[in-house]
């Protein structure tokens, strides 16, 4: 896993975070965490697509 990709996870679990906290005081926190939950999700799913390059040598020695 590369190290944009364990970034963005982590952002996802920390935003998931804190929408299960006591979110019940601060809706805006809690409206802006689950946006950050689809915002960093999606950016890891693409930073996998773009890391599972096939690095290939032409050369076999």
């Amino acid at each position: 896993m590369s190290k944009s990709a364990l970034c963005f996870l982590s952002l996802t679990l920390i935003c998931s975070a804190v929408t299960f906290a006591d979110a019940t005081s601060m809706p805006f926190w809690e409206m802006a965490a689950k946006a950050g939950i689809g915002i960093f999700g999606l950016l890891f799913v693409a930073s996998l697509f773009v890391g599972r390059r096939i690095k290939f040598n032409p050369v076999l020695r």
